[in-house]
């Protein structure tokens, strides 16, 4: 019989399951996306292939993308703001 470990500490903190979710419809038409890429290396060409395939499953979809340049630093208010105010959904990605 194999026995395996679980490597995860305890934590303190409870659990809070992921609550928020968004059901696109009409090929996404009316619904806009926001991609936000951290700056590592390759982020932006990982959101480009996520972009192109829900491109290709909702074609009426509005993507923007945003690179916040600096894998070091927290996103910026000043995109944040700009997400918040324009996407009903965001994705943020960093590449290696």
């Amino acid at each position: 019989m194999v026995k395996f470990h679980d490597p995860r500490g305890e934590t303190a903190i409870p659990i809070e399951p992921y609550q928020l979710s968004y059901f696109i419809e009409n090929e996404g038409e009316g619904t806009t996306l926001g991609l936000l890429a951290n700056g590592f290396p390759d982020s932006e060409n990982f959101l480009d292939k996520l972009a192109g395939a829900l491109k290709s499953r909702y074609p009426k979809l509005e993507i923007r993308t945003w690179n916040k340049g600096n894998a070091s630093i927290p996103a910026p208010q000043e995109i944040l703001d700009e997400i918040k105010a324009h996407c009903q959904i965001a994705i943020a990605a960093y590449g290696h």
